[in-house]
């Protein structure tokens, strides 16, 4: 009895959902490098009827029962694929939304169910017709003899997904792309260094791409950047984390799944001709090494960190953050500062603070590659000078022609005084 009256509620909530439709209370859209990405609010779970036409090319996405009660956004010219979103009726009770193409699509439609944030969304994210080839890794580039080395830098967060929000609205994905500009800007000014910015704008990128596009790069060290949020206000300090055992672990297993597409994981290495023991300890060494040098340089950033501002856990920190597990890329999570903390908030929020942290991580970058530049890069080609009787910096910064101060900064010293037979290094770029 129980169990049929069970079922003709839902029945009945079936009907009154059918009877009052689903409705569109929002659309937004962000552009990514490789798409276009519209997320619409919806008052329901909703499965549309979508299909496409050509002459002039258009993506319809049929709603049966659908009401729309946002107002449809306006395509800035540059936005790729789309020109416009219009709506309609074709036959009582279907509402149609058309996007009026520029050139053909390969749509991927998918609902997300409610969060702490949002409600149920219809998500369309619109890819070019020749999707596959078109986002294919492009082949490798012949380097010079010395090349720069290649900083990839994340922004957390993006798009649809804000990450912390502060007491006075700051949003996590914000200050954090304003910080990983900065330090951009910081390593292209850094001779024999160049950065690449994984996340450009405020659209949204999945954790495993990320490091698929610092891989792409062909990146020597992967530094993602955050804010942190605690529910006691009071909680500050910043913070770098490395990726734990227990996430290498996983993430080593996962990459013996697919051993045959891992043979440059460990130095060129084939592995899908190794028994499993011996490709899960090849695998096993290339993650020890590369979590190592990735405590380095986290050790290094958290030192200049401390030099600016409150930390809140003393020593390099190990979690399991997917956009660590990089087997072959130092990587490290750098989180700011507390943006739960209304003080640390304005600071955020403060240009001359996030240049703050940008030199600091800049900093961290540059002495950790004094110790350890990639064999074949004008970092690990410096030129050395090994003092003779009578020499003095400033004639040695003449020679080479640099400034004193570079000199003096480059080799850490805060005197002019020299000995006979010390080695000086000589930056690459004067």
């Amino acid at each position: 009895m129980v169990r049929r009256w069970v079922l003709a509620v839902i029945a009945w909530l079936a009907v009154i959902q059918f009877c009052y439709g689903v409705e569109i209370r929002g659309i937004r859209h962000w552009n990514a490098p490789d798409h276009v990405r519209l997320v619409l609010d919806v008052s329901a779970d909703v499965k549309p009827k979508v299909f496409g036409l050509d002459n002039p090319d258009r993506l319809v996405l049929d709603l049966a029962g659908g009401k729309l009660r946002a107002s449809l956004p306006r395509f800035a010219a540059g936005t790729p694929f789309v020109r416009r979103i219009r709506s309609g009726s074709p036959r009582p009770g279907v509402l149609r939304l058309v996007l009026d193409l520029k050139s053909p699509v390969r749509p991927k439609v998918f609902t997300l169910p409610p969060n702490a944030r949002y409600g149920h969304r219809l998500v369309v994210d619109l890819y070019p017709a020749k999707g596959a080839s078109a986002l294919r890794r492009p082949p490798p580039v012949k380097r010079p003899r010395l090349r720069k080395v290649t900083v990839a830098i994340d922004p957390g967060h993006g798009g649809e997904d804000p990450g912390a929000i502060g007491r006075h609205g700051t949003r996590e994905k914000d200050v954090v792309l304003a910080i990983a500009r900065k330090l951009a800007r910081l390593i292209d000014d850094t001779p024999g260094m160049r950065a690449v910015l994984i996340r450009k704008g405020d659209y949204y990128i999945p954790l495993r791409k990320r490091i698929e596009l610092a891989r792409r790069a062909r990146a020597d060290l992967f530094i993602s950047i955050h804010a942190d949020s605690f529910r006691d206000p009071k909680a500050s300090g910043a913070g770098v984390y490395i990726l734990s055992e227990r996430g290498a672990s996983s993430e080593a297993a996962r990459w013996l799944a697919a051993r045959e597409n891992a043979s440059d994981l460990v130095g060129g290495v084939s592995l899908d001709d190794k028994d499993e023991v011996l490709a899960k300890v090849l695998l096993d060494l290339s993650l020890t090494g590369t979590r190592e040098y990735s405590r380095r340089l986290g050790k290094e950033v958290l030192e200049e960190l401390k030099r600016i501002g409150r930390i809140h856990h003393h020593g390099v920190q190990q979690a399991g953050f997917v956009v660590l597990k990089s087997p072959d890329i130092p990587s490290i999570l750098v989180e700011t500062a507390f943006i739960s903390n209304p003080a640390e908030e304005r600071r955020l929020r403060s240009a001359k603070y996030q240049w703050y942290w940008a030199r600091a991580i800049h900093r961290g970058v540059r002495d950790y590659f004094k110790r350890h530049a990639p064999p074949g890069t004008l970092l690990a080609a410096e030129r050395r000078h090994v003092i003779a009787k009578g020499e003095t910096l400033t004639e040695i910064a003449q020679t080479y022609g640099i400034s004193l101060e570079r000199l003096m900064s480059y080799n850490d010293l805060s005197h002019t005084r020299v000995r006979v037979g010390q080695v000086l290094r000589i930056p690459v770029g004067g």
